[in-house]
């Protein structure tokens, strides 16, 4: 079993800076919230006068997010982050969520994630890729938008794409199968598969939860990762659960165990040494 950190029951508040975040990844984004609970309350904060949010309108009523005007008063400044700073204070001592999700690319949010942890909250940070490395590390969990859904390509370039993946599947059909080692060298160095940077998170994290025979719970291993590095996703590496991104290199050990329970198995993992 799996620890996909998904709790329905867990009532969150959704706060979204329309300035940072494109409006594009509204439906993606939150279906990829309710994996981590209930959106009970759904803001939008923008200055809804100016062209550069227009986007967002027609995602409002249809996503049933409530938008709240914030007029620019300095140009060049990014008026929204005050207001949403003051309404998540708000809902934090009203005391009627769980936890945040704070949807933004925008580092002036760090100092917010982390008050709201301190009081106890779980907070979820959504953004892009170029999001800076203070905010990510002020949330409990980080997920970037790109890995929610791939950029469309235009029709062209997929095809000139599908018919190169056949050209590359039959020269493979034709040349004998090759063992490949994922494992990261002495010297850090990436050999092939996953970064070495990866393998030796999770290297580490099984030496520190292993029992005395080396295995380690797949489910603990996920919660030690998440704590370390906020942003760690395996679908930034193309794969949608840990376990098959482990599977993946050889450089791990798997053993999927039978339990008392009905069709539930638990998968230990172990340093391939």
């Amino acid at each position: 079993m799996e620890n996909n950190s998904v709790d329905n029951d867990l009532r969150l508040a959704v706060l979204i800076d329309a300035d940072n975040v494109p409006y594009s990844y509204v439906k993606e984004m939150l279906e990829e919230i309710t994996r981590y609970g209930t959106p009970t309350i759904k803001r939008i904060y923008g200055d809804w006068t100016q062209q550069t949010v227009s986007g967002w309108k027609s995602c409002l009523l249809v996503n049933a997010i409530t938008p709240v005007q914030q007029y620019s008063y300095t140009y060049g400044k990014n008026s929204t982050d005050s207001a949403m700073i003051i309404d998540a204070m708000d809902i934090l001592y009203s005391d009627n969520v769980d936890g945040f999700c704070i949807v933004s690319s925008d580092s002036d949010f760090t100092r917010l994630a982390t008050r709201l942890r301190e009081a106890g909250k779980r907070v979820i940070g959504i953004g892009e890729k170029k999001t800076p490395a203070p905010f990510i590390a002020a949330c409990d969990k980080f997920i970037y938008l790109e890995i929610l859904k791939p950029p469309a390509e235009p029709p062209k370039q997929q095809q000139k794409k599908s018919a190169q993946k056949k050209s590359k599947e039959k020269e493979k059909e034709k040349e004998p199968a090759k063992k490949t080692d994922n494992r990261a060298g002495s010297d850090g160095t990436r050999k092939s598969g996953l970064p070495a940077d990866v393998l030796r998170l999770i290297s580490d994290s099984i030496d520190i939860v292993a029992d005395d025979d080396g295995w380690a719970f797949l489910g603990e291993i996920g919660n030690l990762i998440s704590k370390k590095r906020p942003d760690f996703d395996p679908r930034n590496y193309g794969f949608m659960k840990l376990s098959d991104l482990i599977k993946s290199s050889d450089a791990f050990l798997t053993d999927i165990r039978v339990t008392s329970g009905k069709n539930v198995k638990h998968i230990y993992i172990k340093n391939n040494i």
